[in-house]
Formats: C-alpha cells, structure tokens, sequence
C-alpha cells in the first residue's frame, strides 16, 4: 500500500472510532461503585465532625481518567487539599477508587456509558471525606449527535459536619453534538432532581459551556466560579454552583493552572461558609 494510501485508511479509522455509537447504561440503578476510604468511615480523611470550617469544593475533569497519578499529585496540591466535595468527570471504576484512596476520601460512582474508543466505563463521580448516606444516577435527555451517547450526573446526599448537602457531579454533551436548548434541557432535569432537597445542594462539573450560568442562577443557585476565567484553553466550562449554602465572610473560588499533564482541564475549587455572603472576584491559585 503507498503512503497516501495508508494516510487514508488512518484517517477513515480515526473517522470511524469517533462516530462509533456509545454503549449506553441506562439502568438507574447500575453500575454502582463505592467505597469508603474517609476518616468518618475508618480512613484517614477529614478532622472531627465539630470543625467549623466552610465548605470546600472542587471539580475536575481528568480527561478519559488517564493520569491518575498525575492528578493525585494535583487534587493534593495546597490549594485542593482538604476539599469536602470532589466532582470528578470522564471517569472509570479503577481511577476513581485509586483517587479515593490516595487521598483517604469516600466515593460513590455511576458510569453514563462505555466509551467507544477505550471500551472502559466513563462518567462522573462524587469523592468526600464525610458519609455518604445515599446515592443514584440521574439520566439527561437528548443523545448526542455521531455518538449518540447519553449523558448522566451521579448525585449523592452526602453528610457534611452534620448537614446533609445533596452534590451533584455533571457532565454536560458537547457543543458540537447537542445543541444550546437539548443542553439546557440537561441542566433543567438537574435542576428538577434537587428542587425537593431540604438543605444545601452543590452542582459542580465540566458544562461544555459558560452559557448555562444564568439559568441556574435564576433557580436561586450562586454561581461561585462566574469570575474565575478559562478551565480549558481559552474556555470557562467547569463550574460550581451553590444553593442554601451562605458564607461566614465572601465565598472564594479559583482555578488551578499547574495539572502536572493531568488532562486538558484545569481544576476548579470554590469556598462558602454556613451564613449570608455575596461573591467576589479572585485570584487564580497554583498548588
């Protein structure tokens, strides 16, 4: 075969393997990972339940959970450290589980799919150093385009110092397979899953889009990382948003810019307190 012949096959390859359909899970219940590595559960994680401190969150997107390792190194860096809820996106059972013991931390973790290029779970997942007293998948409409994957969030009541705090960790389709209305659809049946909650709810992930914010706002949410700037090139995709959940002094939020190669995303984290606060602007951290 001459070269440019065998550059054409590559390339209808490639072609191929990104318009391979997705094998979707579609069982709300299954596949479910757990474990429980945290200090509350006999691990090493967080100090006593009494701790007065605010609540820290952070949310990754570690592409294809590739480098965990990496993003050990990353997600213990000064400025993740000690976070109490971890949104982790394209992910698989063994990176999760390996993350969450590294960092002495509990996880729960429902995959959306089987990715059609590495043939390994892939979805979302929620860590903390705090018990985790339930969990389920929440299945987002419109399949997207090529793929026609099926997107899912994993959500958790998780109980932090003794509030329960319903987490959301989400991944939103891409720009280029669904449009702005099926992805705000996706934000909505989110939003419709937490209305009924009793008390804090955090809904932090990689949204594909930077678009989204207001609508969640305008369902009561604080958007803490409106401000940050780009999470991914020249892009601010991953984002964390807050209801019932009020600041002892301004909420603070950054991004990571050092993944040591981790992924093509950056980190995001965000601080709020128990009381009334508004956001603020804020520097960008390095760990």
């Amino acid at each position: 075969m001459s070269t440019a012949g065998r550059w054409v096959g590559l390339a209808l390859l490639v072609i191929a393997a990104g318009c391979a359909p997705t094998m979707n899970l579609t069982d709300p219940s299954t596949p479910k990972f757990e474990g429980r590595f945290g200090r509350a559960n006999g691990g090493p994680g967080r100090p006593d339940a009494a701790d007065p401190e605010p609540l820290r969150i952070v949310t990754f997107n570690i592409k294809l959970g590739r480098a965990i390792d990496r993003a050990i190194e990353v997600l213990g860096g000064d400025s993740l450290r000690g976070a109490d809820i971890v949104a982790l996106q394209e992910m698989d059972e063994v990176g999760v589980e390996r993350i969450a013991r590294a960092l002495g931390l509990n996880y729960v973790y429902f995959p959306g799919v089987i990715h059609p290029t590495d043939g390994r779970y892939f979805g979302p997942a929620l860590l903390t150093p705090w018990p985790i007293e339930r969990s389920w998948k929440v299945r987002l409409p419109h399949l997207g385009r090529f793929r026609h994957q099926q997107r899912t969030a994993t959500a958790a009541v998780i109980r932090v110092r003794g509030t329960p705090v319903q987490a959301y960790a989400v991944h939103l389709e891409t720009q280029l397979r669904v449009s702005e209305h099926q992805r705000a659809d996706q934000v909505q049946t989110i939003l419709d899953d937490a209305t009924d909650a009793p008390g804090p709810v955090i809904i932090a992930g990689d949204f594909n889009s930077c678009d989204i914010g207001p609508q969640v706002t305008r369902a009561g949410y604080r958007w803490l990382t409106e401000l940050v700037g780009p999470s991914i090139t020249v892009f601010s995709w991953d984002h964390i948003f807050v209801r019932g959940a009020g600041a002892a002094r301004p909420p603070s939020a950054g991004v990571v810019r050092d993944v040591h190669g981790a992924s093509d995303h950056h980190p995001v984290w965000a601080v709020v307190g128990p009381t009334a606060g508004s956001l603020t602007r804020t520097a960008t951290l390095t760990p």
